[in-house]
């Protein structure tokens, strides 16, 4: 027998699981102080006001009802302006090492495909760079990061030893259960259905686009790096590509039984990537999860807290990350400067 969905389930159906309860009414006078909401006379609450309110009621639900095992994040927009680096000035930097010092683990999950060493800590220089050089941190704390990048295609894992403080982590050791069960020919096969996909947009909408395809993953980037392609026809293009895959492999993104994919706007390209960031998560969990002695072999939605800024347009890749952790909505580095300033308050109230 069917369960009987919830009057939520009712009015909204694609709503997705909820691994915490939320202190909404606490979250929204903690929001009320900072943006004085119900002082407006004019001005309803906005779709921010919500944003945040969720926010902060997840951080609550995490920290004050909850313990929070792991953080992960995304790059561009959450941690650095897209297409910039963290720099060794930006003040993410101290609040990651805050969560460090507080035995939270972290995981850098990005669409950012690279498979060396260099090209990550090109873009992460200014946070490895404060890991080695603390002399706060146990070696074991800089050991409770790792980089997921291309979604969940290439780990790295810190090594103070290393020449850009990273080291490459084998798939065998990290990919899950499911994960291996993606053939190279299955793989091969879905990104070339993707590639001719991304062509015949480039034809038909006329873009000013070259193709880029890599061993895990196919997209469009501008031909000229000066030439912004339009956002509708980046989003057309995602949309348009993404129907194409369901209908070859028969299934939808992580619904899909023969390989998980994800099309998505990166803002001034289009790109396919194998599997998406709730298997970047996953892997995350299982990973750390398996290095607690007496913990359970994965870390559990409800203990982490995925921080992004895609959860909205066509192709948003954070999304994704809802169906295996608990999520915080952001719209720019300053505002994750605000969130994890937010966190650590609410972690401190709870350990006092």
């Amino acid at each position: 027998m069917n369960a009987i969905p919830s009057k939520l389930k009712l009015l909204v159906p694609p709503i997705g699981n909820f691994f915490t309860r939320l202190p909404l009414e606490a979250a929204f006078k903690f929001q009320d102080s900072k943006r004085y909401i119900s002082s407006r006379r004019f001005v309803s609450p906005s779709f921010n006001d919500v944003r945040l309110i969720l926010n902060s009621a997840q951080l609550m639900a995490v920290t004050t009802h909850g313990t929070l095992q792991l953080a992960t994040f995304d790059g561009d927009v959450t941690l650095y302006d897209d297409g910039e680096s963290l720099e060794p000035n930006s003040p993410i930097i101290p609040r990651l090492l805050d969560l460090l010092l507080k035995n939270v683990k972290i995981g850098i999950v990005t669409a950012a495909g690279y498979t060396t060493a260099d090209r990550y800590y090109a873009r992460l220089h200014g946070l490895l760079d404060a890991i080695a050089q603390s002399t706060a941190l146990t070696p074991q704390q800089r050991q409770n990061i790792v980089i997921m990048g291309g979604e969940a295609n290439y780990m790295f894992e810190f090594s103070p030893t290393s020449p850009h403080l990273l080291a490459p982590v084998p798939q065998e050791r990290w990919l899950t259960a499911e994960m291996a069960t993606w053939s190279d020919a299955s793989i091969k096969a879905l990104l070339d259905v993707a590639e001719d996909a991304l062509r015949d947009c480039i034809k038909t909408m006329k873009l000013p686009a070259t193709l880029m395809r890599k061993d895990r993953a196919v997209g469009i980037i501008p031909s000229d790096p000066n030439v912004r392609i339009p956002r509708e026809s980046l989003e057309e293009t995602v949309l348009v590509v993404q129907k194409i895959l369901e209908l070859s492999v028969g299934g939808t993104d992580r619904n899909n039984k023969i390989v998980p994919f994800c099309a998505f706007n990166g803002g001034r390209d289009v790109f396919v990537d194998i599997g998406d960031k709730s298997w970047g998560v996953t892997v995350c969990q299982e990973w750390f999860g398996g290095k607690n002695g007496g913990r359970p072999t994965s870390i559990r939605p409800e203990e982490t807290l995925h921080v992004g800024d895609q959860f909205l347009s066509a192709g948003s890749n954070d999304f994704k990350a809802r169906s295996v952790a608990t999520t915080a909505w952001i719209a720019s580095p300053t505002e994750t400067v605000d969130l994890l300033d937010e966190l650590a308050d609410f972690m401190t109230k709870k350990l006092s």
